[in-house]
């Protein structure tokens, strides 16, 4: 079976080999394809993949290439993790945001809109791609923001695309493992969008858990959503939110953290990944250490400035672990490939599942995979605060979608002025602006 990665040089690829390099069953991918715009990056990620190999039997072949159709052509499978604008575009992103006082994170807010913009045209060029010379593939959507582009591309690929997160995983691990819970037990019960949902439920042989959680404050701050939002605000809301809500609920807060930072979130990881391109492509050392030491770094250092504003300390030993989003992305690979049917929480068409947004609108919840694809599961009515939030945010995708595919300046500016995080229409007009002259990709916004 032939994979092929879009964004093939990029840092989070090598966990995405490694978790291939364990499955030993029939009908594991035995090709990997990697494809970046940039050929730099793409023999830096290669000789890491190359370290992770040996000593490997049989371990799966990679090839890099420079040129879309080739990469994409006799595929089964696509994961695309692009970044478009790179680094620099996301430092740009949160700069400008700041600038005006309003968020800067690149999924969130002004910055996620600002990603956006740039992201869907290109993804739905990919789409076509995809369609035109691989239609039975299947597609891993991985590409911030994750649900916005899961839905562009699906205007092309339908339900073969399906987008993946490893936040809802991973919170669910912690949240099991704060019970005493087997995580492998556990049913999360997750629902929203993409950085916008609540575990309200997490059953271990049919008995639901989290209110025995929720009653003990010592338990809910033992992890790091405990800590980062407190017991008592969770236990007002009844649910665990995903880690982003922090934008929404400490919004001031984390604004003036993000101000008062030496650094933006971005710019550090412009600095840190040149770093660690120049140094894995020196011949005379070691790409995968290297590599291992950066992602050590960069775990340590997630969302720093929120536990800043919240008080809530260095991350523990156990919060460190990967969400996992590379055996997120195997174990739906499996399932559709085997017919072994799982239970993922998946970005995917809302299908009637909830009630307050339409058919085609991507949600993140728990799906039913098998050899026909990811189907979500029956999730009790969001309760009013949640209905609020996810019909705003959907709405700003939904204009993201109107101006990527007309131009339209108007829609641009509207998608920035509906989100939750801008408070007026004036900060969406100079935010747009300012965009426009960081972003020369945002040139298309002129009608």
């Amino acid at each position: 079976m032939r994979l092929t990665i879009l964004g093939g040089g990029g840092f989070r690829v090598p966990l995405v080999y490694g978790a291939l390099l364990g499955d030993r069953a029939d009908g594991r991918v035995t090709r990997v394809v990697l494809h970046d715009e940039d050929p730099a990056r793409l023999t830096a990620v290669a000789r890491v993949l190359a370290e992770q190999a040996a000593g490997v039997p049989d371990a799966p072949a990679v090839t890099a290439t420079t040129d879309l159709d080739d990469a994409l052509r006799g595929t089964d499978f696509v994961f695309s993790a692009i970044r478009v604008g790179g680094l620099p575009g996301r430092a740009a992103d949160e700069r400008v945001a700041l600038a005006e006082n309003v968020l800067g994170q690149e999924t969130v807010g002004a910055g996620g809109i600002a990603y956006g913009l740039r992201t869907v045209p290109v993804a739905r060029a990919i789409a076509r791609r995809i369609a035109a010379l691989a239609p039975d593939a299947w597609t891993i959507n991985f590409t911030n923001p994750a649900g916005l582009v899961t839905e562009a591309m699906a205007e092309e690929l339908g339900d073969r695309v399906i987008g993946i997160c490893d936040s809802p995983v991973g919170l669910g691990r912690r949240i099991a493992r704060a019970l005493g819970a087997d995580p492998a037990r556990a049913y999360v019960d997750y629902v929203g969008l993409n950085h916008l949902g609540w575990v309200r439920g997490l059953r271990v042989d049919g008995r639901d858990e989290l209110p025995r959680l929720l009653a003990d404050p010592q338990a809910l701050e033992s992890f790091e959503e405990g800590r980062l939002f407190g017991a008592e605000w969770l236990r007002s809301l009844g649910a665990v939110p995903n880690e982003y809500l922090h934008y929404y609920y400490f919004n001031r807060e984390a604004v003036r953290a993000y101000q008062e930072a030496k650094q933006t979130r971005g710019a550090f990881l412009l600095d840190q990944q040149a770093r660690f391109y120049a140094e894995a492509a020196r011949p005379d050392g070691s790409a995968l250490a290297a590599w291992e030491r950066t992602r050590a770094e960069r775990e340590a250092t997630y969302m720093a400035e929120n536990r800043e504003a919240a008080g809530a300390g260095e991350r523990a030993e156990s919060d460190l672990e990967s969400g996992g989003y590379e055996r997120v992305a195997l174990a739906l690979m499996r399932a559709v490939a085997r017919d072994e049917r799982t239970t993922l929480i998946l970005n995917v068409a809302n299908r009637g599942t909830l009630a307050a947004l339409d058919a085609e609108a991507v949600i993140e919840v728990p799906c039913l995979v098998d050899a026909n694809g990811a189907h979500p599961l029956a999730v009790d009515p969001l309760p009013y605060h949640a209905v609020g939030l996810v019909t705003a945010v959907k709405a700003v995708e939904r204009a993201v979608l109107a101006a990527a595919a007309s131009g339209s300046r108007a829609e641009a500016v509207k998608a920035f002025a509906l989100h939750p995080l801008v408070d007026s229409v004036a900060v969406a007009r100079t935010l747009l602006d300012g965009y426009a002259a960081a972003h020369p990709g945002l040139a298309y916004l002129r009608r």
